[in-house]
């Protein structure tokens, strides 16, 4: 029976395992206050990135939910797109904060730069932008309108562990630039997350962040601490961070592979609407667009390839749905699909890729 190919797949070996036998072994295998190797998972990803200070917490959403935390965003608003993981905004919402949605760029489906001061009011606070299948939104725009209406910039960088803009890995631009870790993700751990800091008040966040990833738990010698804030269980555990250590050293590795199939379907895939190729992009996904949508889906399940949908546009959930009109997001949800793009993939699997999206769309 042939191997079905899957969307995504991690891409894990012996160093894996050894990593994770040595914390098992250890009975060593969390600490709501991050020691061990989930501290020096942060060390490492700071020096990575190249940020001022970074936090591990237990997933891209409990990074999302604690970022924008840091602002005080209680009936503010913050601006960002509608074609993102719904984690995206429910952080938002948790916080107090009200969604405020921008159509996206055709061509890249990062939120369209050019649309953002049109809808900044006395209420915004925040603009977070999504790095959408781990290609750059342009940061020097962005970051020059933050500077021109004095806010905050939180980039969700999900997709974008190892991603660059201009040669700097994206980790060391916005206030804050949160990661997941999920298994599914360039840098798989079993769970995992992380905020990268660049804010000037970066040690007082970190210490802020420290408590409130952990039911806010503070001045902490031995068995005595305090309590001067709410928090949540969102600390690392050693497994993923042990995994994490790991999957960082060979994250640049992994992620040219990927580069390099997304050349070939750059290159040979016959489809007009499809992922640009960009040398600094880490290419968590790549995208099409097609016109029967469910059609080609089923058309390639049945070859034994697995396809996604990344995303159903928020504002039209039932708990965002709104009057606004998003022409680019609404026709890219109706048709945009995401085939296998990840190290696992063999030249075969590449080819019959090809060659069935070139049939099949």
């Amino acid at each position: 029976m042939k191997r079905k190919i899957k969307l995504f797949e991690p891409d894990i070996g012996k160093d894996e395992e050894n990593a994770i036998k040595r914390v098992l072994k250890s009975k060593f295998w969390a600490s709501g206050a991050g020691t061990g190797k989930v501290f020096e998972f942060e060390k490492k990803f700071k020096k990575y990135v190249n940020s001022k200070n970074c936090i591990a917490v237990n997933s891209g959403t409990a990074a999302l939910n604690l970022a924008l935390s840091i602002y005080d965003i209680k009936n503010k608003e913050v601006i960002l797109p509608s074609l993102t993981f719904v984690a995206t905004a429910n952080a938002v919402i948790m916080n107090g904060g009200k969604p405020v949605f921008v159509d996206v760029d055709p061509y890249t489906l990062n939120i369209d730069t050019e649309k953002i001061e049109n809808s900044i009011t006395e209420k915004t606070k925040v603009l977070l932008p999504v790095h959408f299948g781990g290609l750059s939104c342009n940061i020097d725009k962005i970051n020059s309108i933050a500077k021109k209406y004095n806010l905050k910039i939180i980039e969700d960088a999900a997709h974008a562990a190892g991603a660059k803009y201009k040669n700097k890995k994206i980790g060391s631009y916005g206030n804050a630039v949160c990661f997941s870790f999920h298994p599914i993700k360039n840098l798989a751990m079993p769970t995992g997350g992380l905020i990268s800091i660049n804010d000037r008040n970066y040690k007082k966040i970190r210490t802020l962040l420290c408590a409130k990833r952990w039911c806010g738990i503070t001045n902490r010698k031995n068995t005595d601490y305090d309590i001067k804030q709410i928090g949540d269980n969102y600390y690392m555990n050693e497994f993923s961070a042990s995994i994490g250590l790991v999957q960082l050293k060979k994250l640049d590795k992994l992620n040219t592979s990927r580069r390099k199939i997304a050349r070939r379907y750059s290159q040979e895939i016959k489809i007009n609407s499809k992922m640009q190729f960009d040398d600094h992009c880490s290419y968590h996904l790549y995208w099409i667009l097609v016109k029967n949508r469910n059609k080609f889906q089923k058309r390639m399940a049945e070859h034994g390839i697995e396809t996604g949908t990344h995303y159903k546009p928020i504002h039209t959930f039932s708990l965002y749905k709104s009057k606004i009109k998003l022409k680019n997001t609404e026709n890219i949800g109706k048709n945009v699909v995401t085939i296998p793009c990840h190290s696992n993939l063999n030249e075969a699997e590449i080819a019959k890729i090809i060659q069935l999206t070139n049939k099949f769309s």
